[in-house]
């Protein structure tokens, strides 16, 4: 692996469930000392990014060595980020399954299908989107565009919505109301009790990308066209839309009313939302690849993959480049910060932990399947999925 610093620059089953998984890849603070007053920490990770900001960054910390501690085989693999609350991981199968597995173990407490019948032959529609946990319940689309919220103790279904296509975005939670996108080309706002409508707002493509938010405001990205969107979450109604150059496949990140986030041109680009002003443009000339993976930041620094096989490291403020980390294939999952160091998979069949200071290499997991989603870390553990139809499901930390 090498590490270069100081950029400067600025049908069958297996098939349909490989083009899902692609798209859905696509689709906090560092920890430090608190005061004695300062609440406690609550180690979870609940959505995609661990928070509407979507940063990406755990409250957790890590032991210095991690070790896997469990492994669960699953039927095509996982490419969904996972959740963790109250000593629980749940996370979604591309086979058309939820699972709850206590995270101290991997016992399964229960699973639940995307379909009602119980012949393992009929095809049930896969899990590739990031899920979330809210209250009592686990919130899921899966690829052919149906909505599942289940009880997150019991693993029954409390209600379901269907769109008009598959889902690839995860959950956002905001109040007593849940928003996700459709490649129907809508996004919804439903009331997390019962899946009321209280609002739908009609885009002009698919919505690819978690919703963000800031305040009032939620931001969504489609595949086919190169906008980005702004609407009012009190509303339903779109508040502006700011054209840009390149297509936005992933989830963009928020800080300070600036958005962060990569494109299909290899791009990574920080945007003044409120001005419509691109404030950077960070990219590699020669080496530019499609970006699926979503940003992590943590102070001044944001990290994020690239189908380049490269993690690259960004002075978020200056858009100029502060290393790269090259691995032997293509990153589409997104990476996590968590305190000094980062972690994330690669199509290469690793897992990486890396310093956020220089890059360089503290911790190399091989995993035997290629790895496109990401991880979910709290409670001292790193939970992630593997592709292929010899999957698992991992859980590091120390023995």
């Amino acid at each position: 692996m090498r590490i270069s610093r100081s950029l400067n620059h600025g049908f069958d089953r297996r098939q349909f469930l490989q083009a899902t998984a692609a798209m859905a890849a696509a689709a906090g603070v560092s920890t430090t000392t608190c005061a004695a007053a300062a609440p406690p920490v609550v180690e979870e990770w609940t959505t995609f990014r661990n928070g509407p900001s979507l940063l990406g960054v755990a409250a957790s910390t890590l032991p210095d060595k991690l070790e896997l501690l469990w492994e669960v085989p699953t039927e095509d693999g996982v490419v969904s980020t996972p959740v963790i609350r109250d000593g629980r991981a749940y996370v979604g199968t591309l086979v058309g399954y939820l699972l709850c597995l206590d995270l101290a173990t991997g016992k399964e407490y229960w699973r639940y299908r995307s379909i009602e019948s119980k012949d393992e032959k009929e095809f049930a529609s896969g899990f590739a989107a990031p899920i979330g946990i809210a209250g009592d319940a686990v919130f899921a689309g899966d690829d052919q565009g149906v909505f599942h919220v289940v009880d997150a103790a019991t693993g029954k279904k409390k209600w379901s919505l269907e769109t008009g296509s598959e889902i690839v975005g995860g959950p956002t939670f905001l109040d007593d109301r849940v928003l996700f996108g459709s490649h129907d080309g809508k996004l919804y706002c439903l009331k997390q009790a019962d899946g009321a409508n209280v609002w739908t707002f009609e885009t002009q493509g698919p919505v690819n990308a978690t919703p963000t938010l800031a305040g009032q405001f939620t931001f969504i990205t489609g595949c086919d066209k190169p906008i980005m969107r702004v609407v009012d979450t009190a509303t339903g109604q779109q508040h502006m839309e700011i054209p840009m150059e390149e297509l936005l496949i992933a989830s963009a990140a928020v800080v300070d009313d600036i958005l962060y986030f990569g494109t299909d041109a290899g791009s990574v680009i920080a945007l003044d939302w409120k001005k419509k002003e691109r404030l950077w443009t960070y990219s590699v000339p020669n080496r530019e690849q499609q970006i699926h993976s979503s940003p992590a930041i943590s102070g001044n620094t944001l990290v994020i993959g690239s189908r380049d096989k490269h993690l690259h490291a960004i002075d978020r403020t200056t858009g100029k480049g502060l290393w790269t980390f090259q691995t032997r294939a293509k990153i589409d999952g997104s990476p996590v910060i968590v305190g000094e160091r980062v972690y994330f998979g690669s199509a290469d069949k690793f897992l990486y932990g890396l310093s956020l200071n220089d890059g360089s290499l503290v911790w190399k997991q091989p995993v035997s399947q290629s790895v496109a989603g990401s991880a979910a870390i709290a409670s001292r553990r790193l939970v992630i999925g593997t592709e292929t139809n010899t999957g698992r499901i991992l859980c590091f930390g120390a023995k």
